[in-house]
């Protein structure tokens, strides 16, 4: 027992895990400062919350090589909550969603969001991914987003205008714009140069080096020491918190950012052939690095697909390129503080335009308008609610219409009809042979009578339901119903097939 720490360094594959780390860490680092930036809080919460997805996340039980940390899906909610709760009640929200998250992951709840359907979580990231584009477009340019996400949209033009006739900041756009192509170009450079440097850390460290150079006027992040920032929950912000939009708040947050986290571990296990994620554990990690960063008064943590990837892409074998990353944030905070306050913030801002692009399923959704129309129309639907709306509320909207699909494409029903010869004794007039197959459920169920009621009156009927896989209690009794009044009113027989069974 003495010996298995350094038994489990030795079997830590260092000459992978090393370099992943540095490229998990790189790319990080912008981004844990544009979310932060962008959800409305200081730059140092962003690293504060990437420091314990690495360093606490990293190394718990769940998933070996997916990487946690402040989220572009949830930058919209969280910039919501701190416009409506203020700055000192996000660490209260956070600090309840972890505790939710454990609670759930001791009940082994885990598992279950990966029931939740395809289309409702990936109509989510597209409502996300847009709202975080169209409201980043405004940063971009040096102006204040509106409100509401419908708001971002409709003064996309104004935005345009004021930015090809100059009224909005010409430097902010300038470089903004390049950053943002320096962006989209990368992955077309050389592979040897694309993988050296990840694409947010070249683009940010040339906008940064172009404003220094040129001192261009242009808003810059600022930065303080982490410890200046952080604020412990307070009980004025349990207060603020404990109506129903407070309650709704946590909920959402606890919604997305466990949805997210877990379908990222879907994700990234189709991605290596390591161990596969244990949900119920990787659900009580992230339980964990909530809890603390709630204490912390620092932001949401998921697990974030784009380090995860970065992760994976750069060949890391074990949790350890993880936590090492989070090391490398705490330095880099600790000793080199002032090297952030040379980013511009336009630049950040087109980092996350580039981010919420990449959230929005365009192929999947082509795929979806050929092949599944039911599934794109669930798709559109969550993310126009979720832009419309707000992120809970969009969702719920998305999960319930899923469900209505669901149930309706479950309740499929045949009805044939067809006409039997007449018996060479019997009478001149052929019986009509109705068999149903399928599921008859109550939504068929104006269908069902539509055709028993047009059958003759004066002809034989023989009713066959042996092919149905489900009769529920409202068919059963409309079928039994029919058959008492058909033989009421008919002279002709009429045979069901096998016996309807009694209802009660």
């Amino acid at each position: 027992m003495r010996h298995a720490p350094v038994e489990s360094l030795r079997a830590v594959p260092w000459r992978h895990d090393l370099p992943a780390s540095l490229v998990v860490f790189l790319v990080a680092l912008p981004l844990c400062v544009g979310v932060a930036v962008a959800s409305g809080v200081p730059a140092e919460l962003g690293l504060v919350t990437g420091i314990v997805g690495g360093l606490v996340v990293g190394a718990l039980p769940g998933s070996s090589l997916q990487v946690s940390g402040p989220a572009a899906g949830l930058t919209v909610l969280v910039y919501e909550a701190v416009q409506q709760y203020g700055a000192a009640a996000l660490g209260m929200l956070v600090l309840l969603t972890g505790l939710l998250q454990l609670a759930m992951g001791a009940l082994r709840l885990g598992r279950w969001f990966r029931a939740m359907s395809a289309s409702v979580v990936h109509g989510m990231l597209a409502g996300i991914g847009l709202t975080l584009l169209f409201g980043q477009l405004y940063a971009l340019a040096d102006r204040r987003a509106p409100g509401t996400g419908t708001e971002k949209i409709a003064g996309v033009p104004a935005l345009l205008r004021d930015a090809v006739t100059g009224v909005a900041n010409p430097a902010a756009v300038a470089l903004g714009t390049g950053t943002l192509l320096v962006l989209v170009a990368w992955k077309y450079l050389p592979p040897r140069l694309a993988r050296a440097v990840p694409a947010p850390l070249a683009a940010v460290g040339l906008a940064a080096a172009v404003t220094a150079a040129a001192d261009l006027p242009v808003a810059r992040v600022r930065v303080a020491a982490l410890v200046d920032v952080v604020q412990l929950p307070d009980r004025a912000a349990l207060g603020a918190l404990a109506g129903t939009a407070g309650v709704g708040t946590i909920l959402a947050f606890t919604l997305i950012a466990s949805a997210e986290t877990l379908f990222s571990a879907a994700a990234v296990d189709r991605m290596h052939h390591g161990p596969r994620t244990h949900y119920d554990r990787e659900l009580t990690a992230q339980g964990v690095g909530n809890t603390l960063c709630g204490l912390l008064g620092a932001l949401p943590m998921t697990a974030v697909i784009v380090r995860s990837a970065a992760n994976v892409q750069a060949g890391a074998r074990t949790k350890a390129s993880r936590v090492l990353h989070g090391c490398w944030l705490l330095l880099f905070t600790a000793l080199l503080p002032g090297a952030l306050g040379l980013v511009p913030l336009t630049a950040l801002a087109a980092v996350l335009v580039h981010a919420g692009a990449k959230l929005v399923p365009v192929r999947r959704t082509v795929a979806l308008c050929r092949d599944h129309r039911g599934e794109a129309a669930v798709l559109a639907v969550t993310a126009v609610s979720v832009i419309t709306t707000d992120l809970f509320e969009g969702v719920l909207i998305g999960v319930g219409l899923a469900v209505v699909k669901s149930a309706w494409q479950t309740s499929h029903l045949q009805i044939g009809v067809e006409e039997l010869p007449p018996a060479a004794d019997g009478p001149g007039e052929p019986s009509l042979r109705v068999r149903l197959s399928g599921n008859a459920t109550f939504l068929r169920l104006p269908r069902l009578l539509d055709a028993l009621e047009r059958l003759p009156a004066d002809r034989p009927v023989e009713l066959d339901w042996s092919g149905l896989r489900h009769l529920d209690h409202a068919c059963t009794v409309a079928l039994t119903t029919w058959a008492v009044q058909h033989r009421a009113r008919s002279s002709a027989p009429l045979a069901v097939e096998p016996p309807l069974p009694t209802v009660v």
